[in-house]
């Protein structure tokens, strides 16, 4: 009766547990190569990570702040004469359907210093502006000390300065007095940052009753806000400088502050590209660390390699046998960065006051980046030890 000799077939279970072998004989190298892979798969899911919590929190503050606000400033006309928005400016735009809201601020001509024993030309680097009482609620910002201008307060000496204003001139609290012009106002409050319109940081804001009683304005607002409906921003944006200023609205800059925020999101898209070039570089160097790994694992090896040839094991067990080597290493890199680069992402996340957001996909595409790389690195080894001759190889030395 004959029988037909077949090779054993190793189980799933064998065949990591004859690769896992090899990883555990020479663990100071093991390490050292699995670093290299976690480094790059750590540095492509922090920049991922990072990436979209700043993304999510950025898309925060935008829905907090609103995206319908628009602005119209003053420019020149054709001729190049400085153009003056009328005074009834914000009347005028108060009149478009969708508008809810519509202020307006003004560049006032003044020189702003702490006290009046700081020489008039050692100005502080901010300027003044005069506002409408209902600026702040149309910008969404808040008073950080103090109070905001009241309808009473805007015909007084007394101003309300922005973040960056109140730190170039030393105002720390409210109460106390600065000079504009030869001047002496009272400081009533300290505004937070305003992130749609951060220049009114660098400003001295007055009201436009005592910016015209006390220096010299004459009315006409340079700037004007207003929101909208938001299905209706473009088609306000489109009439808004001919509604404010017909015959000369070329000389009307119409923007949309949150396109600026917008822009940044975009910038921070470059960058991440960016990163995840260097981070698939690295990726690159830990797999060329991993192949260098396993032919020279080959080479150490190759009386063992004779032995199991020499016992009856094919050349496809052999293949199997280092190529699974070579993905274990391969996958205990992947698993270590993943990990690496998920913590970094929550702890600087949590450090920035963001939500930590790591995609499922940028986890899943590292480990799946790791094993490709486990394969491509580990072929060329695999195929190499099977084609070994069992004489040649227990013979090596």
């Amino acid at each position: 009766m004959k029988h037909d000799l077949r090779p054993a077939r190793l189980s799933p279970r064998d065949i990591l547990r004859v690769g896992a072998v090899g990883l555990r004989a020479r663990r100071a190298r093991v390490v050292l190569s699995a670093l290299g892979i976690a480094i790059g798969i750590a540095t492509m899911v922090a920049v991922v990570g990072l990436s979209e919590s700043s993304r999510a929190d950025l898309m925060t503050r935008l829905d907090r702040l609103g995206t319908n606000l628009l602005t119209a400033e003053a420019g020149k006309d054709p001729l190049g004469r400085e153009i003056k928005l009328p005074r009834n400016a914000v009347a005028m735009v108060e009149r478009i359907g969708p508008v809810r809201h519509a202020t307006a601020t003004a560049d006032v001509d003044a020189r702003i210093r702490r006290s009046d024993v700081v020489p008039e030309e050692r100005t502080a680097g901010v300027t003044a502006q005069a506002v409408r009482t209902d600026l702040l609620s149309a910008l969404g910002g808040e008073v950080g000390r103090g109070v905001w201008l009241t309808p009473a307060g805007e015909r007084l000496p007394t101003a309300v300065l922005g973040a960056v204003a109140a730190d170039r001139l030393g105002i720390t609290r409210t109460g106390e007095t600065i000079m504009m012009n030869d001047t002496r106002v009272a400081v009533v409050g300290i505004l937070r940052p305003i992130e749609l319109v951060p220049n009114l940081d660098r400003v001295v804001m007055v009201g436009f009753p005592a910016a015209e009683r006390y220096f010299g304005f004459d009315g006409h607002p340079t700037t004007v806000f207003e929101r909208s409906t938001d299905a209706s921003v473009q088609d306000v944006g489109a009439i808004l400088a001919r509604t404010i200023s017909p015959g000369n609205e070329a000389g009307i800059k119409v923007s949309r502050p949150s396109d600026a925020l917008a822009a940044k999101a975009a910038a921070d898209e470059g960058l991440t590209s960016l990163m995840l070039g260097l981070g698939a570089v690295a990726l690159l160097v830990g797999g060329v660390g991993v192949a260098n790994t396993m032919v020279i694992s080959v080479l150490e090896r190759r009386q063992e390699i004779g032995l199991r040839r020499s016992l009856g094991a094919t050349r496809g067990a052999i293949r199997l046998q280092f190529l699974t080597e070579s993905l274990l290493l391969s996958a205990l890199g992947g698993a270590t960065g993943a990990l690496l680069g998920a913590a970094t992402t929550f702890g600087f996340a949590r450090v920035q006051g963001w939500t930590a957001v790591v995609p499922p996909w940028s986890l899943a595409g590292g480990l799946a980046a790791t094993l490709l790389i486990g394969v491509v690195a580990g072929l060329y080894p695999a195929i190499r030890a099977s084609r070994l001759h069992p004489t040649v190889a227990l013979n090596a030395t």
